[in-house]
């Protein structure tokens, strides 16, 4: 056992130190640790030196230690004398006589402060930047995630995962197999990862994640991955989106043939995406990428205004919307649109331009051509293959043609009293009266729109309305051309084939249905024909030889009359129409059940119908039948063991040129809150039967709904089931 020191014994060593008794009293201090403390130190008493130091916590680590005889450790901030918050770790070393008797403690302290504001300050960067790490053992298989990557998978602070559950977070699929391929290659090789991937959290939120590590290999072995994962989903989002939206400027561009320019008035730089170079009929090898090379392709008449315009843009006084000629290599000349915004520093210095050019040669002959001569404009005016109009700011015709007369239906003279307002639709004018009000104000030259107009037999004619604005001498804004073009027959057209792909894809659904009923019909027949050949090979009793034959006979002509009904839905659908027509119900219900008599005295089945002789429905009478044949199939198929099969059929209700049919059966029934919204679904079956195909009532809730009738269904496991079905009365 140690003994404490003398006096004097730790007064010079070279750190901070402090002996105190069993009673916690100083003995003696170091004078690193005075120098440290001298602000903090009281009178010194006969019992030994105080000092401002954590004495509570220390007093109660002390006494802990010397019951448990062992050192402890702590860290525990003091508040100094200008009231600074400073940190250190504590240390207790108990001492003891040789009898084991606690004789008092060495106190050895040491500043951590600048450690912990690392700590600190790394735990909150990690905190707002959203970066978690983690760390597997791979000897001892033990994982370790920080708080932050816990936040980040939604998961408890006590949560522990294996490295199989970390890897299952990742998005089942492409981002899964990538992470399972790098860490194992990592395990594998020592290769290190840095990917970007999406994890699914424990709250089933989507995230994209920055995932980093790297593995420690000793003698050859993988043995511990260090890793990083961090929440960028926000960017990534957004890194997507901007990667979509320009994406979708470049289709854009593209096919608009705008060229999009850069320049750059630092370095006299120019850059020109590929639009550019074909507006220009220049090769991109050709092109040198600074200004003179643009100014080089400007026509000589033009290039002194465009320099102009220019350096008036970049000076601020106006904002760069100009036009020019261009020559190209080969001498053609046409015309561009050139449009730029000044890109400007903090102190309002311009840096660079960016613009669109397009062109507009023949619009602008075009122009010229009109310019020229009056005439020519008046023809043109006049004999437009679409409708032209002038109209005054206020939207008042000035001028039309006779094809607006035609497309309206208007004479000159009527049209005349009338605004261009009332003769739009009222859900397009808010959007009309917009796009012109900006023409007004000069935000735009011109507009293109869809629109409606009402034909003066009140029909509604479909349009594609192009409006310019017109300016005079002193380049004021004086009216509008209209030009309007009729658009009806292609909306029309559109519309009809709208409705035959709607046609088609209907056919298609009917036709898999039909495919289904002959399937399924044909199968009952055969079903029940089999029973009654396998009756007749195994009776020698004439009399009931001759039932059966008469049963078989029965069968067979019911089976003529199936494929004949058959035959009748195939002509049915190849016409395109279904032939819906009046149908004695109970003459066919009788008729199915005349088909499965065979079924019936198998099973033993009671069978009670109650249907009025003269109700007529408005049917298909092969989707009645089938609809009753699948029915009564079911009723016996699903029989319960326990009793014999009771089949009850009867008019519910009868009222405003419809009835309610009730179908119901004492058999297995089937259980509703589990499969309640499967009943009527394909290939849902809800008992183990060796013949269940999950099929007949799918089909037979799309031949009700084909009649444009419903079918429903109640039941109770082990009490039966009723279907009942809403058809049409004729």
């Amino acid at each position: 056992m140690k003994t404490i020191s003398s006096t004097g014994t730790i007064k010079y060593l070279p750190f901070a130190i402090a002996q105190v008794d069993r009673n916690f009293k100083v003995i003696e201090t170091s004078e690193v640790w005075d120098m440290i403390f001298i602000n903090q130190k009281k009178n010194t008493t006969e019992t030994g030196q105080e000092f401002a130091f954590p004495a509570n916590s220390l007093e109660e680590l002390n006494k802990d230690c010397l019951e448990k005889k062992q050192n402890g450790e702590k860290v525990i901030p003091v508040v100094c004398g200008e009231g600074n918050l400073v940190w250190y770790r504590w240390q207790i070393m108990p001492c003891y006589d040789e009898d084991g008797n606690a004789q008092g403690s060495y106190i050895l302290r040491e500043e951590v402060t600048e450690q912990i504001r690392k700590e600190h300050l790394f735990t909150k960067v990690q905190e707002v930047a959203r970066i978690g790490g983690w760390e597997i053992d791979l000897i001892h298989n033990n994982i370790y995630w920080t708080q932050t990557t816990r936040e980040i998978h939604e998961v408890g602070m006590d949560y522990v995962p294996t490295l199989e559950e970390g890897i299952n977070f990742y998005k089942v699929g492409e981002d899964r197999e990538k992470i399972t391929e790098l860490v194992s290659r990592a395990i594998s090789d020592g290769t290190p990862w840095d990917t970007e991937l999406r994890i699914v959290t424990a709250k089933g939120k989507e995230l994209w994640v920055h995932a980093k590590g790297e593995v420690e290999i000793l003698e050859g072995k993988a043995v511990r991955i260090t890793a990083t994962i961090q929440d960028i989903d926000s960017k990534k989002k957004a890194d997507l989106e901007y990667k979509k939206v320009s994406q979708r400027l470049s289709i854009a561009t593209e096919a608009s043939q705008i060229g999009i320019w850069d320049f750059n008035l630092r370095d006299n730089s120019l850059e020109w995406d590929q639009n550019m170079y074909r507006l220009y009929g220049i090769r991109e090898k050709d092109f040198s990428g600074v200004y003179d090379a643009w100014e080089s392709a400007v026509h000589p008449d033009d290039k002194e205004k465009a320099q102009y315009e220019l350096q008036e843009a970049i000076e601020g006084n106006k904002d760069f919307n100009t036009e020019f000629r261009i020559l190209y290599p080969s001498g053609e000349v046409r015309y561009i649109r050139a449009f730029g915004v000044i890109r400007r520093d903090s102190e309002g210095n311009a840096l660079n331009v960016i613009g669109t050019n397009w062109d507009i040669t023949e619009l602008k002959n075009t122009q010229l051509k009109l310019g020229y001569s009056k005439e020519s404009f008046e023809r043109a005016f006049n004999h437009a293959a679409t409708g032209m109009a002038l109209v005054s700011l206020e939207g008042n015709w000035i001028k039309f043609n006779q094809n607006l007369c035609e497309i309206t239906g208007y004479s000159e003279e009527e049209l005349m009293k009338m605004n261009y307002l009332d003769l739009t639709h009222p859900e397009d004018r808010s959007r009309d009266l917009q796009f012109r009000s900006e023409v007004l104000e000069g935000k735009r030259n011109s507009y293109q729109t869809k629109k409606r107009y009402y034909h003066k037999r009140g029909h509604i004619v479909h349009l594609i309305v192009s409006i310019t604005g017109v300016k005079n001498i002193d380049g004021e804004l004086s009216h509008v051309i209209s030009q309007i073009m009729d658009i009806s027959k292609l909306v029309k057209a559109e519309e009809h084939l709208k409705s035959l792909v709607e046609i088609t894809q209907s056919q298609n659904a009917s036709l898999l249905n039909f495919a289904h009923i002959v399937s399924h019909n044909l199968r009952s027949h055969a079903s029940n024909m089999s029973m009654l050949t396998d009756f007749l090979l195994k009776e020698n009793d004439p009399s009931e030889l001759q039932t059966i034959g008469k049963m078989l006979k029965d069968a067979s002509e019911s089976l003529n009359e199936t494929v004949a009904h058959l035959n009748e839905v195939v002509q049915v659908k190849v016409g395109g129409v279904e032939k819906v027509r009046s149908v004695d119900l109970l003459k066919k219900i009788n008729r199915v059940k005349k088909n499965i008599n065979a079924l019936l005295l198998e099973k033993n089945a009671e069978c009670q119908i109650d249907i009025p002789e003269d109700l007529r429905v408005k049917a298909i009478p092969a989707y009645i039948e089938s609809i009753f044949l699948n029915l009564f199939t079911n009723s016996l198929k699903y029989a319960s063991p326990e009793r014999h099969p009771i089949i009850n059929i009867k008019v519910k209700q009868i009222e405003n040129g419809s009835c309610t049919i009730e179908f119901t059966d004492n058999g297995l029934g089937i259980d509703l809150e589990q499969h309640k919204d499967k009943i009527f679904g394909m290939y849902k079956t809800f008992h183990h039967h060796k013949d269940a195909k999950g099929i007949g009532l799918f089909i037979t809730r799309n031949q009700v709904e084909a009649m444009d009738g419903k079918i429903s269904v109640s039941s109770k496991v082990d009490e039966g089931t009723t279907f009942s079905l809403l058809l049409n009365t004729a």
